[in-house]
């Protein structure tokens, strides 16, 4: 299981959107989180632009990947899909909330598809045959989920499951639940472009530096070495 994180911040300020297991590489317990902040707002999409939200397993190897896909803006870890008003890392970590580790995408439609997004997310960014897990870390806050803000994007979640149902893409049975959302809240400052900052850290090492790597092969002409500098 992945060691905790310390965290003494409040719970954040709701942001209503239209919106391997392995030796040593665990998600470890950092000194930054004593001294964080939370509940910065997010910033509205631009005109033109449109957001998605995806879970599954630690946020920092989600929004790793979508970091370095071209025409996305933003990538912003942080909580979805739960029922409690307010959600922090330690609330969600208890399972208490019932929110998932998520990640809000904003990108450019004319540069990068929903279609192609949800394409990276389930053959790149996760497993979605692991249920209430995803690789060392396990409980329902790793489960693997869509978000969905539109009629639109629910359909084409629900086809592209139905295609690799059909196509048995995955050996097993894909478990990712397809549903709207309601809240997103911006998680905790420290957790913000960790793999970036982090990159030599065993668990991103181990667990998400693979990814991207991933990405990279898969996706060439997506790819984009540098994250989007936004913050």
């Amino acid at each position: 299981m992945r060691l905790p994180l310390v965290n003494n911040s409040t719970a954040l300020t709701a942001v209503a959107v239209f919106a391997l297991f392995a030796g040593t590489a665990l998600r470890p317990t950092t000194a930054a989180a004593t001294s964080s902040t939370a509940g910065v707002a997010l910033r509205a999409p631009l005109a033109g632009d449109a957001t998605a939200v995806f879970a599954g397993g630690c946020f920092w190897g989600i929004e790793a990947v979508f970091e370095h896909v071209k025409g996305v803006k933003n990538a912003v870890s942080g909580y979805a899909g739960g029922t409690s008003a307010s959600a922090s890392y330690d609330e969600v970590s208890s399972g208490a909330t019932r929110h998932a580790e998520a990640v809000l995408v904003t990108y450019d439609p004319a540069q990068v598809s929903y279609a192609t997004l949800l394409s990276i997310f389930f053959s790149v960014a996760h497993d979605p045959t692991q249920l209430n897990r995803q690789g060392p870390d396990t409980g329902p806050q790793y489960r693997s989920a869509i978000f969905y803000n539109s009629p639109e994007q629910k359909l084409a979640a629900e086809a592209s499951v139905a295609q690799m149902t059909a196509a048995k893409t995955f050996k097993k049975p894909i478990v990712t639940q397809i549903v709207p959302l309601e809240k997103f809240y911006e998680a905790e400052a420290y957790h913000q472009d960790y793999a970036v900052r982090n990159p030599n850290q065993p668990y991103i090492v181990y667990n998400d530096a693979p990814k991207v790597e991933h990405l990279r092969s898969k996706f060439p002409k997506l790819f984009r070495e540098q994250k989007h500098a936004t913050r």
